[in-house]
């Protein structure tokens, strides 16, 4: 009898340690019952616009899971580390927001770049170093009298982005002191050109330590406005001469400029605003590559951009297996006149947000914020079929771009990493583990039919399901 008693006593004291260990791997985050009966947030669009970034009921993650399709997303798998989702803030842009009164301005301005519920918290931009093709007019911050030069840079001023750029980002600074902000020539000042004009031609080499310093000037300048230039592209589609205004820059020339004359300068004046090269599309990825096989430019380069007018996304990973320890960026999609709202929806989740980040990058941003409804304004020759994400005409309409970039910004923020997540057959995703612990997923069913899937995370189920053509983004 007393070893039988002395067994019983064993077989408790094992089940109680079992036990414990197992609500020690509850706790740790290692078990089911961490997930089961988590709550899930999500926001629809539909491709019919019957829903636009609209909340939908909660549902939650449990033990079970009927539907044939299972999406996994697992967050100890980790990627790139997120910069933001956005997009270019042109002059044009800045001149639209800014006819607007205060009021109606600073709603529109809480509403892109804020937290609130009705925001979908913008946390990068690109903006144009002079003029952009959507600008109000063709300048550069050293314009001269034809035959003029100055080699000091004596003249450089910023004086045509204090109108509307500046001030507006001060606001926008002011709403979220945070956010990233890239800075992108589309040509130098006309008298460092070969061809003294403000479409194409190349940059002067006796013009290379010139044009350096007025990379250095503008940053200090910007910086005396109180704008931080967090990156600079060294050149906007370096391998395209025909937009206005534009510049050709080959690879070649680009690692020149940067290891002998952008860099140094950077370095002697203590600007750490990062270098990014190439800023063009995704059809030759040989281009990075080459500038960063350079081992003297290398050094000073924190990574590649692309765009996606030609290629395949998959050309940015590429990149990254050549240099996994340089860094991508993705910073440039249009949404034209002629694109069709459910159209562009699908391609640019799948490729601008969905393809990108799958593909390395740290920022996804569309092309452009603002045009009025005649696709205004832009340059002589500039895009004049570019839709933004707000058509801005005294109202205030929202195109798709801003829904195709609200699903992530508005969900991701900046230093949220990218985590693990299976695709199926129509349904695409990417998943990201945010500074705070929740996941986000975002899919996209670029099918025909409805399609109910599993989101499967630590072993819990949550059951929902997403109409042909639509985006969501889920929370946990």
């Amino acid at each position: 009898m007393k070893h039988l008693n002395r067994m019983k006593s064993i077989l408790v004291l094992v089940a109680v340690m079992s036990l414990s260990f197992n609500c020690d791997k509850r706790k740790a985050g290692g078990g089911t019952p961490n997930t089961a009966g988590a709550e899930v947030n999500w926001w629809l669009t539909t491709g019919n616009q019957t829903s636009l970034l609209q909340k939908q009921p909660v549902f939650t993650f449990n033990n079970g899971g009927t539907a044939v399709l299972t999406i996994d997303v697992d967050s100890t798998q980790t990627y790139q580390t997120i910069d933001g989702f956005g997009y270019t803030f042109t002059e044009g842009s800045a001149y639209l927001i800014n006819k607007y009164g205060a009021a109606a301005k600073n709603n529109l301005l809480q509403e892109l770049f804020g937290t609130a519920d009705n925001a979908i918290g913008v946390n990068y931009l690109r903006i144009g170093m002079g003029a952009t093709d959507l600008s109000t007019k063709v300048y550069s911050y050293n314009d001269l009298p034809n035959g003029e030069t100055d080699i000091a840079l004596s003249k450089f001023s910023l004086a045509q982005d204090t109108v509307d750029v500046i001030p507006l980002l001060q606001q926008v600074l002011a709403i979220n002191p945070n956010i990233k902000i890239m800075a992108t020539p589309w040509s130098a000042p006309t008298w460092m050109k070969d061809n003294n004009n403000t479409v194409g031609g190349r940059l002067k080499t006796q013009y290379y330590s010139v044009y350096a310093q007025y990379f250095v000037k503008y940053i200090q300048a910007m910086k005396a406005k109180g704008i931080t230039i967090d990156a600079v592209t060294i050149q906007n589609e370096p391998l395209h001469g025909g937009n206005n205004p534009s510049m050709l820059m080959n690879a070649a020339e680009q690692a020149d400029f940067i290891k002998n004359h952008l860099g140094p300068a950077f370095r002697e004046s203590n600007i750490t605003t990062k270098i990014v090269l190439y800023d063009h599309n995704c059809d030759r990825p040989d281009y990075p590559i080459a500038v960063l096989n350079d081992a003297a430019a290398k050094p000073f380069v924190d990574g590649s951009a692309f765009h996606l007018y030609a290629g395949d996304v998959a050309a940015m990973s590429t990149v990254h297996d050549a240099h996994p320890d340089k860094n991508l960026y993705f910073t440039e999609q249009w949404t034209g006149a002629s694109g069709s709202f459910d159209g562009d929806l699908k391609w640019h989740v799948r490729n601008v947000i969905i393809g990108t980040m799958r593909n390395w990058s740290k920022v996804a941003l569309n092309w452009n914020l603002a045009n009025d409804g005649s696709y205004n304004p832009h340059t002589p020759g500039g895009c004049d079929q570019c839709k933004g994400a707000l058509t801005l005409d005294g109202g205030v309409i929202r195109n798709v771009s801003y829904y195709i970039i609200g699903h992530a910004s508005k969900f991701v923020p900046a230093g949220s990493k990218r985590i693990a997540s299976t695709q199926t057959g129509n349904l695409y995703t990417v998943a990201f583990l945010r500074p705070d612990g929740k996941k986000v997923l975002i899919a996209l069913n670029d099918g025909t039919t409805t399609l109910r899937f599993n989101i499967k995370y630590k072993g819990s189920n949550a059951n929902t399901s997403l109409p042909a053509g639509a985006v969501a983004t889920y929370v946990w």
